[in-house]
C-alpha cells in the first residue's frame, strides 16, 4: 500500500535581550534603575509589580524592607505594588518545597498578575531559582527582575537564563529556560555577607576565566591576597567582569538553552552537584565547586591533558582564597558498594540529555570536551586531593 505525508516547516528566529544593570542603593528613591525597567505596556496604565524577598537577607539589610516602600510610594502614580513585600525561604532546601511553588502561583493570582506585571525577587541563587520558576510557568511567562544579593548569584547564576527546583533528589530536575526582564546587581547587598559567602562567587569567577580568559584568571591571582581579606573594589571588579564573561558566553554560544549536550559554564560541576546532594545541601555551592574544580583539574593532570604545574598553580589560588580543596564525602560508599562520587557522572549525562559531556581544560583559558572520563583515574584524583589535605592539615 502506497502512503504520502507532507510536512510544512518555518523557521522562526527568535531574538532577546537580555539586560544586567549595576549599581548601588537600588531602593533610594534618588535611584532610577529599577523604575526606568518597570515600565507600563501602554499609556495611562499603572504597572503592577509583586516583591518577593528572600527572608535569609534580612538580618544583613534590615531597613530593606522600609527601603522598599518608601521606593514604590515615591512612584505610585506610575507603579502599583501591589501588596507588602513577601518573604520567601531561600538556600537550596527550599528548592525541594514544592509547597512553595504552589504558595507563589497563590499569590500571582490572588493579585491577578498577567504578562505584562512584573515579579521581582531579591535574594540569593536559590530564592532566585524557586521565584523565577514560578513566575516563568505562570501565564507561560510574568515577567521577572532579579536582584541576586550574593556575589555567587551576581556573577554567575542570577544572570543566567534558567531557574529550577529540585526533585526526585535531583538538583534542578524541574525547571524552565527564560530571560529575566532585567536583573540588576546592587553591589551594596554584598556588605553584609558572612565571609564564606563573599568568598563563594571567586571559585564560579575563577571557573568561567579558566575556560574563556587567561588575564582575568592572572588578574584574580595577582590580587588573591586583597581579595583573600574582601577588598571592597576588588571584589566588585570580580563579581563585574565574572558576570559580563557568564553573559557573553550565554549570548554568542549559539546555544542559550542547551539544545545541546556540550555546557561549559558547568566546569567542576558534575561532582559539585553530588557533593552538594549527598551531603543534604550542608556544602555550599561555592564550596562544593571549589572541590569538583580541583578533581577535573587533577584527573586532566593525571591523563596529561593539562600541565601538572599548572593544575598545581590553580590549586594553590584556590586555596589562598580559602577554598577546601578535599571532602570526606568524596570517599562515601554506596548500598552496591561503589563511590557515590561517581554516580554523579551519570547523572551529569542525564542531566545534558544525551552524550556525556564533560568540560575540562588543556591551559587556562582554554576550554575543551571530553566526552568519557575514566573512572578508576577520578578515584586516583581524589585520593591525591585527600593526601594533599592531610599534608597541609598536618603542615
Amino acid at each position: 500500500m502506497n502512503s504520502s505525508y507532507s510536512y510544512i516547516r518555518k523557521n522562526i528566529r527568535l531574538e532577546c535581550s537580555h539586560k544586567v544593570y549595576f549599581t548601588k542603593e537600588s531602593f533610594s528613591t534618588k535611584n532610577d534603575t529599577l523604575a526606568e525597567i518597570l515600565q507600563p505596556h501602554r499609556e495611562g496604565i499603572k504597572t503592577k509589580a509583586l516583591v518577593f524577598v528572600d527572608e535569609g537577607i534580612i538580618d544583613g539589610n534590615p531597613n530593606l524592607l522600609e527601603h522598599i516602600a518608601s521606593y514604590f510610594r515615591s512612584r505610585d502614580d506610575r507603579i502599583n505594588l501591589v501588596c507588602s513585600p513577601q518573604f520567601i525561604q531561600g538556600g537550596e532546601p527550599a528548592k525541594n518545597d514544592w509547597s512553595l511553588v504552589e504558595k507563589i502561583w497563590e499569590l500571582l493570582n490572588r493579585y491577578s498578575m498577567c504578562r505584562h506585571s512584573y515579579v521581582i525577587v531579591i535574594g540569593g541563587g536559590a530564592a532566585l531559582d524557586l521565584v523565577g520558576f514560578a513566575a516563568s510557568t505562570a501565564h507561560r511567562g510574568v515577567r521577572l527582575v532579579r536582584f541576586p544579593t550574593t556575589t555567587l548569584s551576581q556573577g554567575d547564576g542570577g544572570v543566567g537564563v534558567k531557574n529550577g527546583v529540585n526533585y526526585f533528589g535531583k538538583k534542578n530536575w524541574i525547571g524552565t529556560f527564560s530571560v529575566p526582564e532585567a536583573v540588576v546587581n546592587d553591589f551594596n547587598f554584598l556588605l553584609g555577607l558572612p565571609h564564606s559567602q563573599k568568598r563563594a562567587g571567586y571559585v564560579e569567577a575563577i571557573k568561567v576565566a579558566l575556560i574563556r580568559d587567561r588575564s582575568f584568571f592572572e588578574f584574580i591571582e595577582e590580587n588573591a591576597e586583597n581579595l583573600s581579606s574582601f577588598n571592597e573594589n576588588l571584589l566588585e571588579q570580580v563579581i563585574k567582569k565574572s558576570a559580563a564573561l557568564h553573559l557573553d558566553h550565554i549570548a554568542s554560544s549559539g546555544d542559550p538553552f542547551e539544545k545541546g549536550s556540550a555546557r561549559p559554564l558547568d566546569f567542576g560541576h558534575w561532582v559539585a552537584h553530588k557533593l552538594e546532594q549527598i551531603s543534604d545541601f550542608k556544602i555550599g555551592h561555592g564550596e562544593a565547586v571549589a572541590i569538583g574544580l580541583a578533581v577535573d583539574l587533577t584527573y586532566s593532570a593525571l591523563v596529561g591533558l593539562v600541565k601538572a604545574k599548572t593544575t598545581e598553580r590553580i590549586l594553590c589560588l584556590l586555596e589562598a582564597l580559602g577554598f577546601p580543596l578535599y571532602h570526606d564525602l568524596l570517599n562515601e560508599i554506596s548500598a552496591n558498594g561503589n563511590r557515590v562520587i561517581l554516580e554523579g557522572l551519570e547523572e551529569f549525562r542525564e542531566h545534558l540529555g544525551g552524550e556525556l559531556t564533560i568540560t575540562l581544560i588543556q591551559g587556562i583559558g582554554e576550554g575543551i570536551e571530553v566526552h568519557a572520563m575514566d573512572r578508576k583515574i577520578i578515584l586516583d584524583a581524589v585520593r591525591d586531593l585527600n593526601n594533599r589535605h592531610i599534608s597541609l592539615r598536618n603542615a
